[in-house]
């Protein structure tokens, strides 16, 4: 056997969005990078979410991680040439309870740095046609999401990393081991100074026992999109309403949360079993994403539920009208997540890290946490 060997500053393993920001930054550094992807193309969660960057759902302590990956999605949309729209985003109230939560949330987190800002009825009306009025009681307004395509975008940062970055991508190729510095993946064989695993797929295959002492679950998410509404239907901002507010990690602060999460409990348990709030968003050729769901466990079924994708639109009826609300496609999207943690940080030797579990935040904290990986401020010196 012919075993060829090529050199890198840095090989990463895993072609989604957490791998592209950790070859961004590295590239950034001047570093020659090398990134592995199993497929043909990043078919994972990258592409198969809302594409919304949201800072308002972080809590303090991740909020200025999310803030810098916002400024780095926009610096990349004018570099790779792909749709980023800083359209902000409309929770809406229309129960006196969710209109409490809002309010608390803009009063306790000013120091924060969330731009967010109170609505009456009308004001909210005029920021988006799309907001059914009946019985709304107001809005919170915040000004610091972004909507991207994800499926647009991803192939758009491959196709720039590759061209402008040089950046070597080696598709269809999976990486069966790893021993520093060297990754092997059947008769080829790598080095690099510096190794990323930054895939959960990856993860499961190369460190069976991390991924199994590391607390991480799989999460399921339904998901739909509609066609192209017709003449030229604008949405304006991302609609959520109060469901939403008892998902984010940043609403947690409001004393007045608990009455909300009680009432929903009551009225509303089969979104509770579903792990549902639901959303709005809008793709740069007039398509509506609406979602979603969250189903956890080590071994998501393959099968959607036509009962949840049914309580999606259920719940998006109470808040949000469109022209033109046939569903033209249906999917389900699987992330790692770890209870009580933003990411997964582990060196199971020396100059490898692994970089997991963000949830499904990885569209928007991605980049800003590869920039503290790769300063050094996560890198430990002993296997997790």
């Amino acid at each position: 056997m012919v075993v060829r060997e090529t050199n890198y500053d840095v090989a990463i393993v895993g072609g989604g969005i957490v791998g592209l920001a950790h070859a961004y930054e590295a590239v950034k550094a001047g570093l020659s990078v090398i990134l592995f992807e199993r497929n043909p193309k990043a078919l994972g969660a990258t592409i198969r979410n809302f594409g919304m960057v949201w800072p308002i759902g972080q809590p303090e302590a991740t909020f200025d991680r999310a803030m810098r990956a916002r400024e780095t999605w926009l610096e990349l949309s004018q570099k790779a040439g792909f749709w980023a729209k800083e359209w902000g985003s409309l929770h809406l109230a229309y129960h006196e309870d969710e209109l409490h939560v809002m309010e608390e949330f803009v009063a306790k987190t000013r120091h924060v740095g969330y731009q967010c800002q109170m609505l009456t009825p009308e004001e909210t009306v005029y920021k988006s046609k799309a907001v059914r009025p009946i019985k709304l009681e107001g809005a919170m307004y915040s000004a610091t999401e972004v909507n991207i395509d994800p499926r647009e975008a991803t192939m758009a940062l491959h196709r720039y990393f590759q061209e402008e970055l040089n950046v070597t991508i080696v598709y269809q190729t999976a990486i069966h081991d790893i021993s520093y510095p060297y990754l092997f993946s059947g008769e080829q064989k790598y080095r690099a100074e510096r190794i990323f695993v930054c895939s959960g797929a990856d993860l499961e295959t190369l460190y069976p026992e991390i991924m199994a002492d590391s607390g991480i679950i799989k999460c399921k998410l339904q998901m739909m999109r509609t066609k192209p509404q017709p003449d030229n239907f604008q949405l304006g901002p991302n609609l959520a309403a109060g469901l939403t507010l008892q998902h984010y990690a940043s609403f947690a602060v409001c004393d007045s949360l608990q009455l909300l999460k009680d009432r929903f409990a009551r009225e509303l348990p089969a979104y509770n079993k579903w792990g549902i709030h639901v959303m709005l968003s809008q793709t740069a050729k007039g398509e509506l994403t609406i979602g979603d769901s969250h189903e956890y466990g080590a071994d998501p079924s393959p099968f959607d539920k036509k009962e949840i994708n049914e309580l999606i639109l259920k719940y998006l009826k109470r808040f949000a009208q469109m022209p033109d609300p046939e569903i033209a496609e249906t999917w389900h999207g699987v992330y790692p997540k770890l209870a009580g943690k933003t990411e997964f940080i582990a060196q199971p030797e020396e100059n490898v890290t692994i970089v997991n579990g963000l949830g499904g935040a990885g569209m928007t904290l991605s980049f800003g946490l590869a920039q503290e990986v790769m300063a050094g401020n996560f890198m430990l010196s002993t296997k997790q």
